[in-house]
Order: structure tokens, then C-alpha cells, then sequence
């Protein structure tokens, strides 16, 4: 089991490239089986949860072939079977993207009940109503689900809330179906645009993503060949940014889209770091302590609940009281339990955290719980006086490439370490 040991209290500086985006990456993936040909795939973030994706393709009957440390080819010519292995699918959430991509190449999907990290509940009720919609029978039972039609037909489909899952596997069964799909009240996060962009790259056409309504009209086939660049990662881009006001570093990101981080930007700015826009990079810095600020995590454009844990350590130092409303996960702030036992004091209720900042942070062992809570302490033992031991640390890896390279890049002094 490997371990972070970290040595703070470092003050980051320097320059990092931004990866490509694990969460459309993770999509992107499962859409190529649409494709009867090869599909190349550039700046593909190196993680573990695409490392399984890509075992699951080739199981399906796909090769996918590295040809390089960020880019890969899938050849989806000869896919032999819809029902992917449940060993692998249970194991993180986005495995449920290879329902709608085999439903609507092969009318016929059966995938693993997802999993991933423990951050509540994760209804799939608006994907099985919209694959009903569309025409299919779904059963969900002995944990798996199973998906089958003898053609989906394209329909107007409501989603009673707004679910970044349901929207895209909607995506992927509507491409190839028969007629006009429209989706309404759906999710708009920058890597639904990238499923959407890839997919009409391919040949498809769809209309609208990043709206609230997204119409896409069926194919009958898609190209043979498509060639495609995975976004920059929004994500690990506002992990940098708040790594950077957290530590009064200076850090210029590059390789990032600037304007998918405005929810963020703006409470970096009230909370009185430094933030210079150069569209595709941005240099993000601090040099006073900073102030507090409430945050209420929402759907993109609204402040996003993978930042949330980890503006919650920059806040844990702030002056005066924060408070975080989390709308989104109901268990995300089991990280606050770690936070305290490295001096901060912040006090969780249901979906609510009180912050009462305090002047420092000590080293302790800590454990992350799930991938983004992973960061976080990450960077809390960057900013810490004295040595953090951070356990747990695979679920970092599966969201965040060369994170410690990175870190260390930075300034930061970080080991893995492994331990039987």
C-alpha cells in the first residue's frame, strides 16, 4: 500500500501543464465503441480509472493501443460482446457510460453497478428513464444493470434533476437512433461540450450541449476514422489554483481554459489571491493571509463540489468564519474529520461545515476517503508545519496523473512510499 509522506511548510512556486480531463476522458472512451473503426485519442490523461476503461474495452472485443504516454488509438472494428465485466465496471461510477455507448451500437448492454468513491448515494433512475424512453427494457438487479432494444427511437426526454451522468449515457444511446432526441433541463459541465464535440468529430449531430437543452438528430453511421484532443482538466486546473492561494504561492497553469473557472476565480478573488487570465494559463498567487468566504456548491457554471474540498483547506486558514453548503454529495466532508486532526476546527452539519480559521496547520497521519478529499490533504500537508502522512492515496491516482511529480515540480517535498 503506498503512502504520501510530505514535509511542509512549503510556499509553491514555479510552473505545471495541466492534464487532459480524467471526467471526459472516463466518456470519451465508452463513445468510441459508436465507432465501427479507429478512433485517436491525444492529451489522455495517464490514470488509473483509464488505465480500467481501456481493459474493459479490450474485453468487449476493442484493441486500444498506446502510442504514446498521453495518447491511444481504439480500433472498434470488432466488438464481440455487450456485457463488460463486472470486476472491473463495479469499481468507479463512470463504468455506466458503456450502457448508453453498447445500447446504441449493439442494442444490448449489461455493466456493473457503479462505483467509485463513497460520497453517497448515486441514483441511476433518470438513465433507465431515458433508455425507456427511447425504447428500451432496462433491469436493474443482482448488481449489474441490463439494457436491451430492438431499436431505440429518438424522443423528447425530461430530466427531473439535473444529472452530468444521465445527460451523456442520454448522449451516447441517441446518437445512432432513429429520428430527433431532446434532452431537456440537462447538465452542462465542459466535458459534456468534449462528449459532444468528440461525437459530432465523429459524424454525429448534436446541438446544443452546455445549454439546457441539447437535441441531437440520429445517424445512421458514424466515420470509420476520427482523430480527437481531450479537453484540459477543470479540475486538477482549480486544484493548482487553490493550492497555489493556500500555500501564498505563485503558480503559473498552463494548458487550461480559463474561462471554465470563473465560479472559482471569483471566490479566490474574494478570499484575496491574485489571478492573472491568459486565456490558456493563468498565474494564480497570494502574499497575505487569507479572508473568509461562503461557498455553496451547484451544476457547472455554479461553483463545482470537486473544488469543494479543497477551498475547504484554504478556508480552514482564513481569517474569520466560512461556511460551506455542499447541494451536491451529502458525505463529502468526511475529509473536515482529517482537516481537524491537523489543528483546523471546523464543524460539520448534514450538508453544512462551519470553517473557524485558525493561524496553522500540523503535520499528522491522514487518510483520504475519496479522490478529490485525496487532494485536498494533500495540499493540507504541503501547508502544514511539520511531516504528513497521507494514506489511502489510490484514490488520488485514480483522478490525478504524476500528482507528487507535479507538487514536487512546485517546490513541494513529497515521497511515495510503499509499505506492505
Amino acid at each position: 500500500m503506498d503512502k504520501f509522506v510530505i514535509k511542509g511548510k512549503t510556499r509553491l512556486k514555479g510552473e505545471i501543464e495541466i492534464s487532459g480531463a480524467k471526467n471526459a476522458a472516463v466518456a470519451i472512451l465508452p463513445a468510441t465503441l459508436l465507432i465501427d473503426g479507429i478512433t485517436t485519442l491525444d492529451n489522455v490523461p495517464n490514470i488509473s480509472d483509464v488505465k480500467i476503461i481501456c481493459d474493459i474495452l479490450n474485453e468487449l472485443g476493442a484493441n486500444v493501443t498506446w502510442t504514446g504516454e498521453h495518447s491511444l488509438k481504439v480500433d472498434a472494428r470488432n466488438i464481440s460482446c455487450a456485457i463488460a465485466p463486472l470486476d472491473k465496471t463495479s469499481k468507479f461510477r463512470a463504468s455506466y457510460y458503456l450502457l448508453g455507448a453498447l445500447l446504441g451500437r449493439c442494442k444490448n448492454a449489461q455493466v456493473g453497478l457503479p462505483g467509485g468513491c463513497n460520497l453517497g448515494a448515486r441514483p441511476i433512475d433518470q438513465h433507465k428513464k431515458g433508455f425507456e424512453s427511447l425504447g428500451a427494457t432496462v433491469d436493474i438487479s443482482q448488481g449489474k444493470i441490463s439494457a436491451k432494444a430492438k431499436k431505440l427511437i429518438g424522443t423528447p426526454i425530461y430530466f427531473d434533476v439535473v444529472s452530468v451522468g444521465a445527460t451523456i449515457n442520454l448522449i451516447l444511446a441517441s446518437v445512432l437512433a432513429e429520428g430527433t432526441t431532446v434532452l431537456d433541463n440537462v447538465a452542462k459541465e465542459p466535458h459534456i461540450v468534449d462528449v459532444a464535440n468528440f461525437l459530432n468529430a465523429a459524424g454525429a449531430d448534436i446541438r446544443g450541449a452546455g445549454t439546457d437543452t441539447i437535441k441531437i438528430n440520429g445517424v445512421k453511421k458514424l466515420k470509420s476514422e476520427c482523430s480527437y484532443s481531450i479537453v484540459p482538466d477543470q479540475i486538477e486546473t482549480g486544484t493548482f489554483m487553490l493550492a497555489a492561494v493556500a500555500s501564498k504561492g505563485d503558480i503559473l497553469i498552463k494548458n487550461c481554459i480559463s474561462e471554465h473557472m470563473d465560479s472559482l476565480s471569483a471566490k479566490i478573488l474574494e478570499m484575496g489571491g491574485t489571478i492573472e487570465d491568459f486565456g490558456d494559463s493563468m498565474r494564480v498567487y497570494c502574499n497575505k493571509k487569507l479572508s473568509a468566504a461562503n461557498i455553496k456548491t451547484l451544476p457547472y457554471p455554479g461553483f463545482p463540489t470537486d473544488l469543494q474540498p479543497q477551498i475547504g483547506v484554504a478556508l480552514s486558514i482564513a481569517s474569520g468564519t466560512s461556511i460551506i453548503n455542499e447541494s451536491i454529495w451529502e458525505s463529502r466532508f468526511q475529509y473536515t474529520t482529517e482537516l481537524n486532526n491537523m489543528g483546523a476546527k471546523i464543524t460539520p452539519q448534514g450538508k453544512t461545515a462551519i470553517f473557524e480559521g485558525v493561524d496553522k496547520l500540523t503535520g499528522a497521519p491522514i487518510y483520504a476517503s475519496d479522490l478529490r478529499a485525496g487532494a485536498a490533504l494533500l495540499i493540507a500537508g504541503i501547508i502544514a508545519e511539520g511531516t504528513t502522512e497521507l494514506y489511502n492515496i489510490h484514490y488520488i491516482d485514480r483522478g490525478y496523473e504524476h500528482i507528487e511529480d507535479k507538487f514536487r515540480k512546485l517546490g513541494a517535498n513529497i515521497q511515495r512510499i510503499t509499505e506492505e
